[in-house]
């Protein structure tokens, strides 16, 4: 045993939520004095957030228990607290496989974990957040859980019924992120356009993004996690006479097969998605659309798939990725079975990016002389690597400026772009000023 005092490390694993969720219980730790220190071999008690959407998320949580386990065993860490998805789904069934953990919590349990490891909730520090991300820019989560009855979806098991947060609440926490110098607020949720629904028995994500266009400081404002069904048109108002909200929308199609899409449960057809997307870009031209699809569905035939390609060939989206079918228990799905092989889903997931990759190996060497507006994210030695509006980070591709390692993360600059690959821009310094 350490015996040197609590020292709390926390392990966040899975989505942009739970880091929201591990950054609001840093917040509150540190708020009330706990020893927090960042590496694992400096702490006495390791506190996992973990993920439980899909098998390689669950396996990924269940050894960073495991080894948390082991440490304890050796006496290299006292005690080990496990919550978030993983535990709120699966917490008897870990109790019992796995019993040397110390306390298992749910996704939405922040108090009890706070009292588990000797401190208070204060609710003074509501909207307080201790930033994992780069300072320059920070998740905000405007709701929880999800109404959608979508057959594949473990999400509602875990996180419960779709929640907006109060209006005042977001917007009182993205000042607070704008005071610490936040530049980039990623509006995410498990579906942002339902935003304002079961509070005002109405969307208001419009509303809402328009307030946060007035906030001081913030110069980027990314929707993520847009659901197609009942999409806001507003929405689109607003971005496009937004100078903040940036021209780009993230919005999960999963198919486009009538078939797939009723036994999906998606609450959309592919005509009502194709003219969607047609609105979408008649509203905002520039706009960059990310999508990301499901392949091997347990009803996906071969004519399903090929429609499925043809889509993703003629849609032309900036950004997609995809997922192999994961069977779920407790879905509506999981009595279908998983009768598609694996192989066969990972050949049709390489055939998807493979179409994706010339597409955007097109769009992106249509920009080869273009000045664009870049977030410098980071430099490695004489390159600034940043993102354009059209990037979110972590998951979009990236743009390396020649000459600006002396730029400081968090700054905006133009950059002309002068060469491209199928996921990365390469340009040069154009001016410091981020113009548009």
């Amino acid at each position: 045993m350490k015996g040197t005092g609590n020292k709390i490390s926390v392990i966040t694993l899975g989505c942009s939520k739970n880091v929201v969720d591990s950054e609001t219980l840093l917040a509150q730790l540190k708020g009330s004095r706990a020893a927090v220190v960042e590496e694992v071999d400096d702490a006495s008690t390791v506190v996992i957030n973990t993920c439980g959407f899909i098998e390689a998320a669950r396996q990924e949580s269940i050894d960073a228990i495991i080894e948390a386990v082991e440490k304890k065993k050796r006496g290299e860490i006292d005690r080990v607290v496990v919550m978030g998805c993983l535990s709120e789904r699966f917490r008897d069934e870990l109790r019992a496989e796995i019993p040397e953990v110390d306390s298992y919590f749910g996704s939405n349990e922040l108090p009890r974990v706070l009292a588990d490891l000797g401190v208070d909730y204060r609710k003074e520090l509501l909207g307080e957040r201790w930033l994992t991300t780069p300072s320059h820019y920070a998740y905000l989560k405007i709701s929880e859980g999800c109404d959608h009855p979508c057959s594949f979806c473990a999400i509602p098991l875990m996180r419960g019924a779709h929640r907006s947060k109060p209006e005042a609440d977001i917007l009182r926490e993205a000042e607070l992120l704008a005071a610490k110098g936040v530049r980039e607020l990623i509006v995410i949720g498990q579906d942002t356009t339902a935003y304002g629904q079961d509070r005002n028995d109405a969307r208001t994500l419009a509303t809402l993004l328009k307030k946060l266009d007035a906030v001081d400081g913030i110069e980027w404002i990314r929707l993520m996690y847009a659901y197609p069904a009942q999409f806001p048109l507003d929405v689109l108002e607003a971005m496009a006479s937004s100078k903040k909200i940036c021209k780009y929308l993230d919005m999960p199609i999963q198919h486009i097969s009538d078939a797939v899409l009723r036994s999906m449960r998606r609450g959309i057809t592919r005509r009502a998605t194709l003219d969607l997307l047609r609105r979408i870009r008649s509203f905002v031209p520039d706009v960059a659309l990310r999508t990301t699809l499901i392949v091997g569905y347990p009803d996906e035939t071969r004519e399903d798939f090929l429609q499925l390609c043809d889509f993703v060939e003629e849609a032309r989206f900036h950004r997609l990725g995809v997922f192999p079918y994961s069977h779920e228990e407790g879905t509506s799905a999981f009595p279908l079975g998983d009768p598609i092989p694996h192989e066969v889903k990972e050949e049709r997931l390489a055939r998807i990016m493979e179409i994706q990759q010339r597409v955007s190996s097109d769009m992106n060497a249509s920009l080869i002389g273009r000045s664009m507006r870049v977030l410098v994210d980071r430099t490695e030695g004489t390159v600034a690597v940043g993102r354009t509006e059209w990037d979110a980070p972590e998951i979009d591709q990236e743009a390396f400026i020649n000459d600006a390692g002396h730029l400081v993360p968090g700054t905006f600059v133009k950059a002309r772009i002068t060469d491209a690959a199928e996921y990365d821009l390469y340009g040069t310094l154009v001016s410091p000023v981020g113009g548009a």
